[in-house]
């Protein structure tokens, strides 16, 4: 294959991540709208795996994610049923979501549903859980965490779906793009994100008032109170801009991340479904009072979607608030930006960096770019602990591995 017919290819794969157009259009059960989703189904992430292969946190994550949905009594009774066949594990990707850290998805909880109006493809993404570091896709389940679980869906989701209908739905890109230049890169730091969402609703919020005045109130309080909100909207806005990307021949752009409790893995554009895969990423993360390094655990993982687009790690100068959140400082950000504009295929039109004159971020990452320059993928993130829930956050750094076995891949099938 001639390095024009890449080119050509990646120009294409980048055009399209660079020009979808991410719109909230409802909000609905994961049973209802998810590709292939069944009722006895629990979904989490990373790459599809055999029951037997999870352990740890990711895997009492998806135990409590079959108690939550009653399709299991207890843990013992959640155990032999996956084990059985009788509940199945789902992967994110491959039923059109991604999930924050263990991800779990169970029928009846609310998605985002997000349509790419450019390229006519949706994403979705399942609610933000509060601000407890005790959540279930940290691998955290009890009574408070249940009772979040069903205000959420009994409470906020029902309201702002109203509001989504009553809007007819509402373009997410621009809010995105005013977030970064407020100082979000809409991974770690989604405040000015959350903000601006906010906003758009409150005239529906009001009108639905009377309706349910408990429910709306509760609603603006929950968006408030919860800065990373909107996270799990610049997720699926990004998930539905990085499939548009995908299954382009000849193509050696990236087009998505994924973490589970085995490792850590990348798909490419040219390579179709397969997942090509290495060791954990590597961490440099502030912990919260009380824990070290010894207490990290990995239990899955996939906001980093929002890298795949050039964002998070990508945009990290434009939000050197996280600072005081991840560790590091503003020259490390600003350098680790930088070294990013290395490995990627373009500068994005509609994410620029104040900080550095308004540039585009670095967006879409070249598997090859990536093995030439020894340069991989920055990642903003929360931390997982041992005994479950968050323990910190830091930057992660992509395996090398995973684009070695990318590239073997390419040249395999394109010579």
């Amino acid at each position: 294959m001639s390095a024009s017919a890449r080119d050509q290819a990646n120009d294409e794969a980048f055009k399209r991540l660079n020009d979808g157009a991410p719109v909230l259009t409802g909000v609905k059960p994961a049973g209802e709208v998810l590709p292939g989703m069944t009722p006895n189904m629990v979904i989490t992430s990373g790459w599809p795996m055999p029951w037997e292969q999870y352990s740890g946190g990711q895997r009492r994550s998806l135990v409590y994610g079959a108690m939550y949905e009653g399709l299991a009594d207890s843990e013992e009774d959640a155990e032999d049923k996956f084990a059985s066949g009788e509940i199945v594990v789902g992967a994110c990707h491959d039923h059109g979501c991604v999930g924050s850290v263990a991800g779990i998805y169970t029928a009846s909880m609310p998605v985002f549903v997000v349509e790419n109006t450019a390229f006519g493809n949706t994403g979705y993404c399942n609610f933000y859980e509060g601000g407890s570091p005790r959540r279930l896709n940290y691998g955290v389940y009890d009574d408070e965490v249940r009772d979040q679980l069903i205000f959420i869906e009994k409470v906020i989701a029902p309201v702002i779906a109203a509001v989504v209908e009553r809007s007819g739905g509402i373009p997410l890109k621009p809010l995105m793009q005013r977030a970064v230049h407020m100082g979000d890169e809409l991974h770690s730091r989604n405040t000015a994100g959350t903000i601006l969402f906010h906003r758009e609703l409150v005239p529906h919020l009001m009108a639905l008032y009377g309706d349910d005045p408990k429910a709306v109130s509760e609603t603006d309080r929950f968006l408030k109170e919860n800065e990373y909100f909107f996270l799990r909207l610049s997720m699926a806005s990004a998930k539905c801009m990085a499939d548009a990307a995908r299954d382009i021949e000849q193509s050696s752009m990236m087009t998505a991340m994924t973490i589970s409790c085995n490792g850590f893995a990348i798909r490419v554009s040219g390579l179709g479904d397969e997942w090509f895969t290495g060791p954990p990423p590597v961490v440099e993360a502030q912990l919260f009072e009380g824990y070290t390094e010894d207490d990290i655990h990995w239990i899955g993982g996939e906001s980093h979607i929002t890298e795949t687009v050039g964002l998070g790690g990508f945009a990290q100068a434009a939000a050197f608030s996280l600072q005081r959140y991840q560790g590091g400082s503003a020259q490390a950000m600003a350098d680790t930006n930088l070294k990013m504009y290395e490995i990627t295929l373009g500068e994005n039109s509609t994410f620029q960096i104040p900080f550095l004159g308004y540039r585009g971020t670095p967006t879409g990452v070249d598997i090859f770019k990536v093995l030439e320059t020894g340069i991989t993928p920055a990642i903003d993130a929360g931390v997982a602990g041992r005994d479950g829930g968050q323990i910190g956050a830091g930057t992660l750094r992509a395996p090398i591995e995973c684009f070695e076995a990318a590239a073997a891949a390419y040249e395999k099938r394109y010579g």
